[in-house]
């Protein structure tokens, strides 16, 4: 499994992974980005934006990299930086399938992406990623599961993906909406063959979403790598958006509120890869600074506080603008 890569890596940043869905496109769900990305959004500027934050990254201990099909452009700048650095082996990329982007690179596009999780779409995309990240591409993960989803039901689909997984490319899943929970659990009992299918499940977690906790404990015990996703809240927990409370604890703590934030993600027993989204070096290195903060009992205790039911906090995220 290609994480084991990351076992022999001994930076604090090993736990941190880099997104690349606020770079990859000139549209996202994510407050602030208006004031971080360049004034005019064509491909080129954000390509370079985006071997930036790669190399600052790389040059900083993270070794995970993610994207997806419907990331824009995502999978083709980090095809690029990869080609560029040929001497760079020891980084794992993952990428998605299951939406495909269809924004035709206008940050106005009435609609951005579309789902499909048929083992048409998995047959295309599959191709369309591989041209561009070739042997690179070492995880590839159904985008967004939900508990009505047909890629948990879908068998001629499983045993296409444990024929990926036999060429050497790790199977996984990612989740969305309010009952994420069901949904990792579902797809844990999802077998080939007797063995089980996906080997990492990647999730929303973060200090207002709390509610996928016990699943992903369930799916860290049964083995898989656990990649958190979203932990920053799609910028609800920085950048002066972050609650009373966080911003009070990063003050006492001598920090910002989104080290903080991911703190509080990476002291989850459970949690094997917490990914930064962030689109400037900036706003990464201080992301980065989470692998040094100590929270006390207190301090996570003002913080639990913050949680919001899962179908309130879905709600609100479903009304974010795409900036």
């Amino acid at each position: 499994m290609p994480f084991t890569r990351l076992a022999s890596a001994t930076t604090p940043t090993v736990h941190l992974g880099l997104g690349l869905a606020a770079v990859g496109r000139p549209a996202y769900l994510t407050l602030g980005r208006e004031a971080e990305l360049p004034a005019e959004r064509t491909p080129e500027a954000m390509r370079t934006r985006t071997h930036e934050l790669l190399d600052a990254a790389y040059a900083q201990g993270v070794r995970y990299f993610d994207v997806a099909r419907s990331y824009g452009r995502a999978e083709e700048f980090l095809a690029a930086w990869l080609s560029e650095h040929p001497e760079i082996d020891d980084v794992v990329v993952g990428s998605k399938w299951g939406y495909t982007y269809v924004g035709e690179w206008r940050t106005d596009a009435e609609v951005h992406e579309v789902k499909d999780h048929s083992l048409a779409a998995f047959e295309r995309q599959l191709a369309e990623s591989r041209e561009l990240l070739g042997d690179r591409l070492d995880l590839y993960q159904i985008h967004s599961v939900t508990p009505d989803s047909p890629a948990l039901t879908d068998s001629a689909l499983h045993e296409r993906l444990a024929r990926l997984a036999d060429e050497g490319v790790t199977v996984g899943f990612s989740t969305s909406g309010p009952a994420q929970a069901d949904a990792i659990r579902a797809a844990l009992a999802v077998t080939v063959d007797g063995e089980r299918l996906f080997r990492t499940v990647q999730s929303t977690y973060n200090l207002l979403e709390t509610s996928a906790a016990g699943a992903l404990a369930e799916a860290h015990e049964a083995g898989l790598t656990v990649i958190v996703k979203e932990a920053m809240a799609n910028g609800r927990l920085a950048g002066g958006q972050e609650p009373r409370d966080l911003h009070l604890v990063a003050q006492a703590a001598g920090t910002t509120p989104d080290a903080v934030a991911l703190a509080a993600v990476l002291r989850q027993p459970w949690a094997g890869v917490v990914l930064s989204g962030a689109a400037t070096v900036g706003a990464l290195h201080a992301n980065l600074l989470a692998t040094a903060v100590e929270l006390d009992e207190a301090q996570l205790a003002l913080l639990s506080d913050l949680v919001e039911e899962p179908d309130v906090y879905w709600r609100r995220r479903s009304e974010l603008p795409w900036e």
